[in-house]
Parts: C-alpha cells; structure tokens; sequence
C-alpha cells in the first residue's frame, strides 16, 4: 500500500566540490561500483514512498547525465549558491505537482542515505505541527577554540551534527526560502526555524557523514560496501603491434609525431588495446578480438577509443566499477615522459575516472628483442576493479 507520507526529493549536485584531491566533482568520483550521486539517487528511486527525484546540476555540465543514464530523473540547473540550488529544485517539485507534499532536500557530498533514515524523517509528519525534520547525530569530541595555538574548551551539551536528507512540508521550504533576506544560507531547517517552522531531529547516522577529503572517500567506500557483497578482481591485458613507415603514432588515445606508425586493423593503439583486455578480465568476458575482430571491416581504422569505452559499458552493466589503472608501454621510440600527462587524461576522461586512478609508466628492453631493434611496441595493463560478489560470468 502507499506510504502515508509521499515524498519528492531533491538532490543537489551543483558544486564543484574539487577539495577531494580527484580533479573533478566529487558527486561524479566512482564508490563501491557507481558513481557517488547515483548512490544517493538510486536510494530515493527505489523507496516506495518517493513520487520523483529532481538533481539539481551545473549548468552546461553533461556529467551527471552520463552518470545517471538509464535512470527517471528530473532535471533542474543549478544556480551560483547551495540556496539557489536548492530554490531551482523547489520550483521543479511544484511543476511536478508536489505543491502540498513533503519533500526532501539532500546534498550528493552524502551518499550514504538509507531507507532507513528517510523513514524516520517521515514518520514526525503525522503531526500536522511539524514543518520540518533533520538527522542529527550528538557530538561527542571535546570542543575548543582553535587557530595556532589551543583556545579555551566550548561546552558541548545540546549540540548536535546536522545532516542531509532533511525533510519539509513543501509550503513551509518554499516560503521559508520566499521570506529569506539574510546572506546565502547552507541550511535549509535553519531557513524554516527562521520563518516560525517547527523541526525535529530524528537519529542521524555515519552513514550520512559528508565527504569532503580524499580519506572520507575511502571511509565511505568501506561503509558503502558493507551494504552489498563485492569482490576486488584484476584483470591483465598485453598487446603488441608491428611498427612501419608512416608519420605518427596513436598511443593511450594519444597522436604522436613520428616517423613511423603503428600496424593494425584498428588505429593500432597499443596502449588502450591492453588496457580494454585488462578490462574485459574484470569480468571474465572474452578480448578484445572477441568483440571487434579483426575479420570485421567495420573496425578497419576504426579509434580504439571505442573498443575501450565498450569494454568500460559491459563491466558497468554488471555492476563492476574500476578502482585503478596501471600501464606500462615498453619500446625504444618514441619517448613516453613527453606525453605521459596527456595519456593519463586520456585515458581517464575515457573511463570516466580521476586522473589519480591512472598510472601510465615506460620501459625499454636495453635494445633486447623486437622492442629493442625498433620493431614494434608492446604494453601491459592492469585494472583493478570492484565487481558484485555473485556476478555469473558468460
């Protein structure tokens, strides 16, 4: 049967939120096998009481997009503060028609939402005083003043950590916002508090802690995991092509200058073909001559760009997710260390990574063998990925 309270929620995806060290947004960082906004997303879908969900993202940013393909979402573009964001979203439940529900309002920097916590956010709103409800969790550090040097000790009774989601009678949040005329707010039940609204707090959890630095990532991951049984697999990929006379070498999805170039079917990137065979390990499903071969006129010249964003398709789709990236590209010529950065990005914007998660390394055989007299190029990739515990391979 319907859940007594249905609910709209909003999740805003709107910042750039950079400090994590990955060099992109943290809401699009891969945890535990998809990306930390779809966690979020993927919990309110799935409750029974949830009418819509409507992400608020950058304008003229595809990323969030791509991360939720597949997926019934709404849409709605962020403005330049959280509140805006937030106001931006607001507008999109009324078009919905939510004007006289609930609707919860979360941050994508907190993917742990549950089930759990959104059905205590709800469950307050039988009495018809209530605007709002927050999880909290009670501090439980001694606070101080800070700075250089340690300052005198803040009582820490009554003070609590307040979390996302948090959950509003639709009419109260949106005049609550309507009234608003103090700087940017950050907080959406202070905003109700200031307009007259009555919150409560419901159990926070862990689970809801924000991520802001690399390690809240790995805290997180541990956390997220711990919901579903997954394994850590690796798989290996090598290739060798012959090189022949020409002006240029495709390399990590790369064009180099050269004096030669590479044999193949395809564009002969030696590189990313050890790396999609890497990948296609991960989940025990063939290589790379399984899915494109080289008999297939179709991939004669063909960039093998999309030999490996399909093999990046197959392993997503069965819920696997790449944790890190390592390559070795062995030959005389050309040099690597030039074009080693721009390989790195390459290949991360191909698999939707940090370019943290890529290592790209070089090494010669001394002139010993084939490498050595120049007679092609050889490479070797490791992927080390995530993928569910109980996945039957093909």
């Amino acid at each position: 049967m319907p859940h007594r309270h249905p609910f709209h929620a909003i999740v805003v995806a709107g910042g750039q939120g950079l400090r994590a060290g990955y060099g992109l947004p943290k809401q699009y960082m891969p945890l535990a096998g998809k990306s930390m906004l779809a966690w979020s997303v993927d919990t309110f879908l799935a409750h029974p009481a949830c009418r819509a969900v409507i992400v608020v993202k950058p304008a003229d940013d595809d990323r969030a997009n791509a991360t939720l393909a597949g997926r019934a979402v709404h849409w709605a573009t962020g403005g330049v503060t959280r509140q805006q964001s937030v106001v931006a979203g607001l507008d999109t439940v009324v078009k919905l028609g939510g004007s006289d529900g609930i609707v919860l309002i979360h941050d994508a920097a907190r993917p742990g939402v549950t089930h759990e916590v959104i059905d205590a956010l709800l469950v307050p709103f039988d009495d018809a005083n209530i605007a709002g409800t927050v999880p909290a969790i009670a501090l439980a550090d001694t606070l101080a003043q800070g700075g250089e040097l340690l300052g005198d000790v803040t009582a820490r009774d009554g003070l609590v950590r307040v979390q996302t989601p948090q959950a509003f009678r639709l009419i109260a949040i949106k005049a609550a916002h309507a009234q608003w005329s103090g700087a940017a707010a950050s907080d959406d039940a202070q905003m109700v508090r200031a307009n007259g609204g009555i919150v409560k707090i419901v159990a926070g959890s862990n689970q809801l802690n924000k991520i802001t630095h690399a390690e809240d990532l790995l805290e997180m991951e541990t956390l997220l995991m711990a919901r579903q049984e997954r394994r850590v697999v690796v798989g290996m990929g090598y290739d060798v092509h012959r090189l022949v006379a020409g002006d240029g070498i495709w390399l990590g999805g790369v064009r180099i200058d050269h004096d030669c170039a590479l044999d193949g079917h395809s564009d002969a990137d030696v590189l990313l073909h050890a790396i999609t065979d890497a990948l296609l390990g991960t989940i025990a499903d063939g290589d790379i001559g399984t899915h494109f071969p080289p008999s297939d006129q179709r991939w004669r010249g063909a960039s093998s760009d999309q030999f490996l964003i399909h093999a990046a398709k197959l392993a997503t789709q069965r819920g696997g997710s790449i944790s890190h990236v390592d390559c070795t590209i062995i030959c005389e010529q050309p040099k690597i260390d030039p074009h080693r950065d721009a390989m790195r990005t390459r290949i991360a914007d191909l698999l939707k990574l940090s370019v943290a998660q890529v290592s790209v390394k070089a090494s010669t055989t001394e002139r010993l063998g084939f490498t050595g007299r120049g007679e092609g190029i050889a490479a070797q990739a490791v992927v080390t990925a995530m993928v569910p515990a109980g996945e039957k391979q093909p």
